[in-house]
């Protein structure tokens, strides 16, 4: 997934509380499979999670876009970090946990996407292992055609982001329209997104499909809900 504005993806989310997701991910992870120790973040982005994540268990993480992962690796040294698409995951081995977070499954623009995503994922469990998968927006929740606005206000960057929202069928719309203002001048630019919009019920069955034991929190992390699989046999097949 590319995004125009790499380098600013931080200073963007900067009022997320990572640690507090952060602790409360630890927590679902230890209630589900106590003995966990190894940890993937699946679509890790610049790592921030991870950060934190690190204190608690072994991890490693994967993203598709290479100037998150560059940003994420100058923040974790010696953190395995790989390129690596969620559709297609395979990294020849296993872990305790896994999580995908911050609605990054939202990039699997379609329900066969999100299957395969999630059965990648899922091969990818230790028996007693759990997925922690943070949705995007259920399609009843999405409004088209409402604005948002999120802006930087400092010393050296002040930077505005007006969303413009659509919809077309089961695909969210969101064009971004961004200022930016450096000491250098001011600058535009523009970045279009396609998100799945995924009912509660499609996200269960594609943890069902893959073999997991499958629970849901309506509120999780920041309002989005969670999915929360546990595998409890070996894979088969």
């Amino acid at each position: 997934m590319a995004y125009v504005l790499p380098h600013l993806y931080d200073a963007f989310y900067s009022y997320k509380d990572y640690e507090g997701e952060s602790a409360h991910v630890t927590e679902l992870v230890v209630e589900r499979n106590p003995g966990a120790r190894t940890l993937l973040d699946v679509a890790c982005g610049t790592g921030k999670h991870l950060e934190i994540l690190r204190a608690s268990f072994d991890v490693e993480g994967c993203d598709l876009n290479e100037e998150l992962l560059a940003i994420a690796r100058e923040r974790l040294d010696a953190v395995p970090l790989e390129f690596a698409d969620m559709r297609s995951l395979d990294l020849g081995r296993r872990f305790d946990a896994i999580t995908c977070l911050f609605s990054a499954i939202g990039h699997m623009r379609d329900v066969h996407e999100l299957h395969a995503a999630v059965a990648a994922m899922a091969r990818h469990l230790e028996v007693g292992g759990v997925l922690i998968v943070e949705p995007w927006i259920a399609p009843d929740a999405w409004i088209p055609g409402k604005p948002a606005l999120l802006t930087i206000d400092e010393p050296d960057l002040t930077a505005v982001r007006m969303t413009a929202a659509g919809r077309r069928n089961a695909v969210s719309i969101v064009d971004f329209h961004y200022l930016i203002g450096t000491p250098d001048g001011v600058e535009s630019h523009f970045e279009h997104m396609e998100l799945g919009l995924f009912t509660a019920e499609q996200m269960m069955a594609s943890f069902e499909a893959a073999g997991l034991v499958v629970e849901h929190d309506p509120e999780g992390l920041i309002g989005r809900g969670l999915f929360m699989g546990v595998r409890e046999t070996p894979e088969t097949g």
